[in-house]
């Protein structure tokens, strides 16, 4: 079987991928991408966070990505029945970025990958990792091109970034389940029809929470060709109580939430729905003998605060780092310098989610008379902003957070 080498070996084209090779191609690297799709392909998690975009300007993308046209985003709103407040990312605590972009993945992920070989990464859509060995001195994968034709790639490390692919994960039994509750989304694209002016700020992420139960949310992600992605969240046995196709079953679920329907009353739904379930994952280590597990492939918590792509970003700079060293000659401790501060963030988001579905948050959130300072250091999280340790809810999240639930609920 024909063999080929390469420095660094990633598999799968989305943002992990495309933006981990912009930072090694900046090294010097050479990089290789396997992707078993085709792109543009369709794919959800289209609100970025503002902390997103120090890692595309860190990989040589930024204007490639503000030159696309996609939708300005400078916060997020929460609405439940009357009450309603929202989150400007530019007055927040932490510094850097404060605005961001609303995105259809299909057409991001694209111009991320097109910006990667603009770089000088080779990517190969339509070749699949099939199996992995890592026995030898180098990490050796074996792939299937779209002609049905198999070959090796030997690789000095391998980056593992298939999203929900989850490639090494499954091949090297690495995955166990998410302590999460199993809960499913479902969800679409439709023409929302909304007024310029209106009630709903385009700028902003809008988090619906459904009048009688305060685990069961929406998303409505304006985009900027009159479109948006709308979605509901909610746990499995909940969302089937609810039957016909998957277009019906999200109809019938905005209806039950009065401001979003009134929102989405004129709207076209031209797209057909579809879900997923049980989307939470995790796995017993995120790095091994050669190789790392990026982003979804690794750890995926939950869409609420759209965590994922900043988290996919976060693991390629740290990646990229610890690469950088190790082909010095430096010796890298994988665990300390990659895993750790790479789950440290996570694990701060992680309180934010567990509360949120409890209802604490939801509490925080709506406060009327919350502190302009607490409220500075809230919205630094919401925007993306978890590794920051000088704000005191990163790095005492779980206790600060419990004080000012106890606090609000007074």
């Amino acid at each position: 079987m024909k063999r080929e080498h390469i420095d660094i070996l990633i598999i799968g084209a989305g943002p992990a991928g495309a933006v981990a090779a912009g930072l090694l191609r900046k090294q010097g690297r050479q990089v290789l991408i396997l992707e078993k799709e085709t792109f543009p392909r369709f794919s959800i998690g289209e609100s970025l966070l503002p902390q997103s975009m120090a890692y595309i300007e860190e990989a040589g993308m930024l204007q490639a990505v503000v030159e696309a046209g996609f939708q300005f985003k400078n916060g997020a709103s929460f609405a439940r029945g009357e009450r309603y407040t929202e989150f400007d990312f530019r007055d927040k605590f932490s510094a850097g970025w404060g605005t961001t972009y609303q995105v259809q993945r299909a057409r991001f992920d694209h111009v991320l990958a097109k910006e990667a070989e603009r770089l000088g990464t080779e990517v190969r859509y339509r070749h699949e990792v099939l199996a992995v060995d890592l026995a030898g001195e180098q990490p050796v994968v074996t792939v299937r091109d779209p002609a049905g034709e198999t070959y090796e790639v030997s690789s000095a490390f391998l980056l593992d970034a298939s999203g929900f692919g989850r490639t090494l994960p499954r091949l090297l039994d690495l995955e166990y389940p998410s302590n999460f509750p199993v809960r499913g989304a479902i969800f679409t694209h439709v023409k929302d029809n909304m007024p310029l002016g209106g009630e709903f700020d385009r700028q902003k992420i809008r988090i619906s929470v459904h009048p009688e139960f305060c685990d069961v949310w929406y998303w409505t992600i304006p985009f900027s060709d009159g479109r948006c992605s709308q979605g509901v969240v909610a746990h499995t046995d909940f969302l089937a109580r609810y039957t016909g196709t998957d277009t019906e079953r999200l109809q019938q679920l905005v209806s039950e939430e009065p401001g979003l329907a009134r929102l989405l009353a004129n709207a076209e739904w031209d797209t057909p729905a579809r879900h997923i379930t049980g989307y939470s994952a995790n796995v017993k280590s995120l790095w091994g003998k050669g190789y790392a597990l990026l982003g979804n492939a690794g750890e995926f918590l939950d869409p609420v605060f759209s965590s994922g792509v900043t988290i996919a970003f976060k693991s390629a700079s740290l990646a990229a780092a610890c690469l950088e060293r190790q082909f010095k000659g430096e010796t890298v401790d994988w665990d300390a310098d990659y895993a750790r501060p790479l789950k440290a963030g996570v694990d701060t988001f992680r309180v934010f989610v567990e509360s949120w579905y409890a209802g604490g948050f939801q509490q925080v959130i709506f406060h009327e008379n919350a502190s302009p300072e607490v409220r500075r250091m809230i919205a630094s999280i919401l925007a993306g902003y978890a590794w920051d340790t000088s704000n005191p809810y990163v790095a005492d999240a779980k206790r600060r957070l419990g004080v000012l639930e106890a606090l609000c609920a007074q």
